[in-house]
């Protein structure tokens, strides 16, 4: 290996996560983010992609529509610098979009953040599905406290209805040990 290569920088994976949006119930990274992240113009990966459109059908990536952009605009680009970088509806690449650009972008940088960007994609898949585990268990156990709660009422109110005998005056049984005269 080459020791004048120059190592990519190290993204924290806050920076990657906190550039993954939910569009059109799926995960998606923006051009221009993944362009950053990649260290390319937005241009330059939107002309590769161009270039090579043949390897991003719809499931790998997809233009907002407007009505999205301007919906994407107003929930987090909040910042006059952030709208300015976006005055065109950017690409939105899907988990496999972005694994399919770091073919098309061939640099070591953008080898190297592709990988941590889909390590972090399945850590997020990981934790959804451990979350729907805990959603199932705690599901389960509200049927099962909902059945109890049932049980329990009618302990009570049984428990109720023996209280509510015994206050009447009841006859006495057993032996009179009383000696009779």
């Amino acid at each position: 290996m080459n020791k004048h290569l120059k190592k990519p920088p190290i993204i924290p994976d806050e920076v990657i996560i906190s550039k993954i949006y939910y569009i059109r119930d799926q995960k998606i990274m923006l051009d221009r983010d993944l362009a950053e992240l990649f260290g390319v113009e937005t241009k330059r990966l939107k002309e590769a992609v161009r270039r090579n459109i043949a390897r991003f059908p719809e499931d790998f990536m997809f233009e907002m529509t407007s009505e999205e952009f301007e919906n994407w605009r107003t929930q987090f680009a909040s910042s006059n610098a952030d709208r300015m970088g976006l005055r065109y509806a950017p690409y939105c690449f899907t988990e496999q979009g972005v694994t399919m650009l770091s073919c098309v972008l061939n640099s070591e940088q953008a080898i190297a953040v592709n990988i941590r960007i889909i390590r972090i994609f399945v850590r997020m898949r990981e934790m959804l599905l451990t979350h729907k585990e805990i959603l199932i268990k705690l599901e389960r156990l509200e049927q099962q406290v909902t059945k109890n709660k049932k049980d329990i009422k009618g302990i009570f109110n049984a428990l109720k209805q023996l209280l509510l005998q015994q206050a009447e005056p009841r006859k006495k049984i057993g032996f009179n040990t009383k000696a009779k005269e």
